[in-house]
């Protein structure tokens, strides 16, 4: 994955930039300017150094112009410049992470190399790294380009290479098109209208790296694709120390089984966002943490709390009482409970403690706890002939996202069909013709996707676009601060606390309320890390270690 560097070198005209840079109406379409000097319209100025995004090019009154707008104030101004606007307009700064296929189809300005940067999302690599020892991660690139063609009465595609030093003619006029094959992607046939599936084609380029049986997508086989559609899949992380992890997409019929394992949060506001009404929370400390006031609790490796809701309480600080959001616990004690507030700034670090060795379907852990989610594949799906979950130490999984997909088989048995993803499956075929006669009902076979490191990216970066994240919660109360903003503004009720995992059981002085700190537990948890790459505090791990061992004795 790549960041883009702006270029330095000016273009002289807004022709010149239509002429040179790709504007669509993808999101990736829209790239932004700045001019060197104020540009005076009819209704408003565009200021020097202010930036401009490139919508659209289209055709007003007879004249091209492009669509334009300015951000000022979180608010959008719309305009539109003609080709003829001359002056100095430069790039702007681009903070987007792109992959290279985005990059060679929308950021590359023809007749121009394109200078980018790896990030470190794609500083993952093996031993078959194939950058230089001294290498700092600054590469031009410049396109090397290919045209494919069909000849006449030929079914394969031909590669003309760039070097070929050929003259052609234009002949479309005097020729047939329908002499030639009508090529189709996967994308080509997913935006066909649901009217015209069922379809018959023939396959003509197969897809690289497909997970399906070879036999199904081979050239020259004939397929039926009997629909296309929208469908659910859990994107689920492998949970490892090292590099590089593995990314799947789970359907959520997959037969396999699961059992819960720890997971790890960083502040208490990530407990906050973990915890549910269906069981308590159950953590321990891996990080000590000392409060600057005495008010609040302190935590010290190896303490165990029960987690219950959050609150506010009032703290001294330097002589004015301020308003902090904190978290209502219980501290577990050796034959006792004692309340414990925790600020839900604190950066800490805690590891669940799992009393549940109950085994679940994925989707019956979709409907009942809240993702991010870690587990392990106690049972492996015996319904495929290699259930590629079943290997790994364990899994995050991650969030429920909606796909795009057709439903395709083997024209000599309809039945048996197999869901393929338009987005990262290529595959090239000829539509031979429709399919009139009722295939009838399905047998619908769904496979475990592993997907690279790029696309997982580009998944977590669509999903993180529909629905930002909660913020993250306030730091130490300051002097200028009256009062912290409330988490939410719901009224606070009383409520009984949950039974806690052992059998003795001490009342809390003080009563707990139920504030569920305005988080929509439908949103994506943005603020909860994937610790389970990071290190873990060695005293912290032999404290759960050292529970699991007195648990086990009690029993």
């Amino acid at each position: 994955l790549f960041k883009i560097v702006a270029d330095k070198t000016p273009y002289l005209s807004m022709e010149e930039i239509t002429r040179t840079i790709h504007i669509g109406t993808s999101r990736l379409g829209h790239p932004c300017f700045y001019h060197q000097k104020d540009i005076k319209l009819q209704n408003l100025t565009i200021k020097q150094g202010e930036q401009i995004m490139l919508n659209s090019v289209e055709e007003i009154d007879g004249e091209i112009r492009v669509n334009c707008g300015v951000l000022r104030n979180h608010q959008n101004h719309s305009f539109t410049l003609p080709l003829s606007q001359e002056g100095e307009f430069y790039e702007c700064e681009d903070e987007h992470i792109y992959t290279l296929k985005e990059i060679v189809e929308w950021k590359i300005p023809k007749n121009r190399t394109r200078t980018v940067k790896l990030t470190d999302f794609s500083n993952k690599w093996d031993s078959t790294n194939p950058f230089p020892e001294d290498f700092c991660g600054t590469l031009i690139l410049k396109p090397v380009y290919e045209i494919q063609g069909v000849m006449k009465f030929r079914k394969d595609i031909v590669r003309i290479l760039p070097s070929l030093d050929v003259e052609v003619k234009d002949i479309t006029d005097s020729y047939d098109a329908n002499w030639f094959l009508q090529l189709l992607s996967t994308e080509d046939l997913f935006e066909m209208t649901s009217k015209e599936f069922p379809i018959v084609a023939e396959v003509i380029e197969a897809p690289q790296g497909s997970q399906l049986p070879r036999n199904i997508l081979q050239p020259g086989k004939t397929i039926v694709v009997h629909k296309k559609f929208q469908a659910s899949r859990i994107l689920a992380s492998e949970i490892r120390s090292n590099f590089p992890k593995r990314h799947f997409l789970i359907p959520t019929s997959y037969k396999g089984k699961f059992k819960r394992r720890p997971r790890e949060f960083p502040t208490a506001y990530d407990l906050e966002i973990a915890k549910s009404e269906k069981e308590p929370l159950h953590v321990v400390a891996t990080k000590a943490f000392h409060p600057s006031h005495d008010e609040l609790s302190s935590v010290s490796v190896g303490d165990q709390f029960l987690v219950h809701h959050s609150e506010t309480t009032e703290v001294l600080y330097e002589g004015i009482k301020k308003v902090v959001n904190v978290l209502a616990c219980e501290k577990i004690l050796k034959k006792s409970y004692e309340p414990a507030l925790l600020p839900l700034y604190m950066e800490g670090g805690f590891v669940e403690v799992i009393h549940d060795k109950k085994q679940y379907q994925i989707s019956e852990l979709c409907k009942q706890f809240r993702l991010p989610f870690n587990v392990k594949v106690s049972v492996r799906d015996l319904s495929i002939e290699e259930d590629i979950l079943a290997a790994t130490p364990g899994l995050q999984l991650e969030e429920d996202i909606t796909d795009s997909y057709l439903l395709i088989s083997d024209f000599a048995n309809p039945r048996e069909c197999w869901e393929i993803p338009v987005g990262r499956l290529n595959m090239t075929v000829q539509l031979v013709s429709n399919l009139s006669r009722d295939t009838g009902s399905f047998l619908v076979r769904t496979l475990v996707e592993e997907i690279t490191e790029e696309q997982y990216y580009m998944m977590r970066r669509y999903e993180s676009s529909i629905s930002h994240p909660p913020p993250r919660p306030p730091k130490h109360p300051s002097v200028e601060e009256t009062k912290l903003t409330l988490l939410t503004s719901a009224e606070e009720g009383t409520v009984d606390l949950p039974k806690s995992p052992k059998s003795h059981h001490v009342d809390i002085s003080r009563n707990l309320h139920s504030h569920q700190a305005g988080l929509d537990s439908k949103a994506p948890v943005g603020c909860q890390n994937d610790l389970a790459d990071s290190k873990r505090i060695d005293r912290g791990a032999s404290a759960v270690s050292e529970i699991f061992k007195n648990e086990k004795h009690q029993k």
